[in-house]
């Protein structure tokens, strides 16, 4: 692309005063990345005409695209679309397409106040459709530089961003960037690094960039081509030799999520799941019940998280529990068995451990977790030992017994 670097501003008063998570910047580096736009700097700016004046004029020095969000609404304090306007000289007019739009959808109603100020666009824009609101994009170019405003609620943003304003950059390259990204569970950033290092060192095209999340590492392969197919031809045979060391590890790409991996695979295959949890509370159930069609392959779940509830529901021996308390392996093993016995159930899924910050010895330190699972009848159990907070060892917990389903399925 001949444009390549990019700065994001995001408008809003809210944003600076911590009422809101900037998720849009988080949104559109990943999708500008996706099209071979690196992103050199993030900004924040309230809704100040001054400062936002400001941040524009400086973030064009060595930016040649700016996108901004928020600020396109009927409001006072939606400035952004007014700084844009002086910025390049040029007029707000009435884009009528847009009001048209803006009175089609409040057809039957009054217009709320001021909802035609939506429609106010720097004079020779390029106008972005809002399919989910009032506030049309904006695409303005000129001696080189890209401004494309788009509105501030993400559910608003990112459509017409995948939509329309990813197309806008795509036409101004003659060739094309895709992405794969592969996803990788149960070793660390720098142990996948390690293992890569030949392949990140001699990377030229395709590009390959590792970035970890709770619980995974994530391989984003970028190619430049003139085509979509020569990129799939150009990142197949990385992809290839990744998979090749790092299997089973790799668990799936792009959108697929570890839990709906799960039960596509627990449908393919006709079985039925009973979850019993105890540190995590509910979390590994909450990443299934995430996925649509999850009715269809989870039985039950149990939260059990005293040894009373665990011998009453899951019937957990009280001597097992008594002999080697309720984080440990032999626990595990009979809370999965119970857990799909008594919801009947061809699998059980289980998980003990220790979240802290109170409660470990050291013996049993904190962050000591046993899954369990129960499949045709036999038992296995995995032991991990997991650093971090306790809402980190209860989200890697979780992630770690889906995993163990995912490998043993």
């Amino acid at each position: 692309m001949i444009r390549i670097n990019a700065e994001i501003l995001t408008v809003g008063t809210e944003i600076l005063l911590g009422n809101i998570v900037n998720d849009n910047a988080a949104f559109l580096s990943r999708e500008l990345a996706n099209l071979g736009v690196a992103v050199y700097t993030h900004t924040s700016v309230g809704d100040n005409h001054p400062r936002l004046a400001n941040a524009l004029e400086h973030a064009f020095i060595n930016a040649d695209i700016v996108i901004t969000t928020g600020g396109l609404g009927p409001t006072q304090d939606d400035i952004t679309k007014t700084v844009a306007a002086e910025f390049f000289s040029r007029k707000l007019v009435t884009h009528e397409e847009s009001f048209a739009r803006i009175k089609e959808r409040f057809a039957g109603g009054a217009l709320p106040e001021n909802v035609e100020r939506n429609a106010l666009v720097p004079e020779g824009a390029e106008i972005l459709q809002n399919d989910h609101g009032s506030a049309p994009g904006i695409c303005i170019e000129s001696d080189g530089k890209i401004l494309i405003m788009l509105p501030g609620p993400p559910h608003e943003m990112e459509p017409m961003f995948k939509n329309y304003a990813s197309n806008f950059l795509r036409r101004k390259s003659d060739k094309i960037f895709l992405s794969r990204t592969l996803k990788i569970i149960g070793i660390g950033e720098t142990a996948v690094e390690s293992q890569l290092r030949d392949l990140v060192d001699a990377q030229t095209n395709p590009t390959i960039a590792p970035y970890a999340t709770i619980g995974e590492v994530q391989l984003r392969i970028t190619a430049s081509a003139e085509n979509e197919a020569e990129a799939r031809n150009i990142i197949a045979p990385v992809a290839d030799e990744i998979y090749k060391r790092l299997n089973p590890q790799v668990y799936g790409e792009d959108e697929a999520e570890l839990a709906e991996i799960i039960v596509n695979k627990l449908k393919g295959k006709n079985l039925t799941l009973a979850v019993a949890e105890s540190c995590t509370g509910g979390l590994v159930s909450s990443m299934l019940v995430e996925i649509s069609g999850c009715s269809a392959v989870l039985r039950e779940s149990f939260i059990t998280y005293s040894n009373e509830a665990k011998t009453a529901r899951l019937s957990v021996s009280p001597e097992i529990l008594k002999t080697h308390g309720a984080v440990s392996p032999e626990t595990a093993a009979a809370m999965a068995e119970g857990a799909a016995k008594s919801a009947g159930a061809n699998i059980g899924l289980s998980i003990t451990g220790i979240a802290g910050p109170d409660g470990g010895t050291p013996e049993k330190p904190v962050g000591l977790v046993y899954i369990g699972h129960f499949i045709n009848g036999k038992t296995q159990t995995e032991k991990h030992n997991i650093s971090g907070n306790r809402n980190v060892v209860r989200t890697r917990s979780a992630i770690r017994a889906l995993d163990f389903l995912r490998r043993s399925l």
